[in-house]
């Protein structure tokens, strides 16, 4: 193979491709209908041009068979009145016009048989017109329905989808973290108040009892009144050493606290 053929041929490719895509079918087939449409009307126009021809042949065809039979008529009335010369020639006219008569008549069975097959084509082409319409607006409409899911396509391909995923699930995780931030704080708010009044209670405790050991210790110290009537200095000696005892352990255990 040449290389200009070679080359020829990858021209002719390039361009059919470029065709291809330069086509759109709406375009297209409102093209082929206007296409159609015209061939209807060439079609039509030579079909009544035949028609004209065939009636223009049969009133020739006519015509000529009635010269013949004219001279026919005239033959017979110069055999009639003894001229047959005059009778030769007339019959010479006739047979001149009955050959035309002939010819005529197989020409209108020609435009005959032509004026039916342009009928049939006639009725075939406007048949397929009717229908060519019809599938022109179904075509078009699947046409502009595969564009629309093309660009639809498209559109959904040039999505990020698992990046907004991704993102729906960095917010869903963001959303569950302030959740539970916020029910800490809330546990937190309630057991800081629980505590709060939990030492206030202890704290309340451990001053009355502080008051009543204040108490107890500032009746100790004041004058010593007489003594109840059976107890002796040695007693009450004894008794305070119990108290003091008792003083000195409380003051150990709160050291230890």
């Amino acid at each position: 193979m040449g290389l200009f053929d070679r080359l020829g041929r990858v021209v002719r490719a390039n361009l059919n491709d470029l065709v291809s895509k330069a086509e759109d079918p709406e375009k297209v087939l409102e093209q082929t209908i206007m296409d159609m449409g015209e061939d209807l009307i060439q079609l039509k126009q030579a079909f009544g041009q035949t028609l004209a021809s065939q009636k223009r042949t049969e009133a020739q065809y006519k015509q000529a068979l009635k010269d013949a039979n004219t001279w026919e008529q005239r033959a017979k009335l110069a055999l009639s009145k003894g001229e047959e010369s005059l009778a030769r020639e007339a019959l010479v006219r006739k047979k001149s016009y009955t050959e035309t008569a002939t010819t005529l008549k197989e020409q209108l069975e020609q435009q005959s048989g032509q004026i039916e097959t342009m009928r049939r084509n006639l009725t075939a082409l406007e048949s397929k017109i009717s229908e060519a319409k019809t599938k022109k607006n179904m075509l078009i409409a699947r046409s502009k329905a595969a564009k629309a899911n093309e660009a639809l396509q498209s559109t959904m391909n040039g999505l990020n989808t698992s990046g907004s995923m991704a993102a729906f699930e960095r917010m869903e995780n963001k959303v569950l973290d302030m959740e539970a931030r916020s029910q800490a704080v809330g546990e937190l708010g309630g057991s800081s108040l629980e505590n709060q009044f939990a030492e206030l209670e202890a704290g309340s405790g451990v001053e009355d009892e502080l008051a009543m050991l204040k108490a107890q210790m500032t009746g100790s110290a004041e004058p010593q009144a007489a003594l109840p009537e059976g107890e002796t200095k040695d007693k009450v000696s004894s008794k305070d050493e119990v108290v003091d005892a008792e003083l000195d352990d409380l003051r150990r255990q709160l050291d230890n606290l």
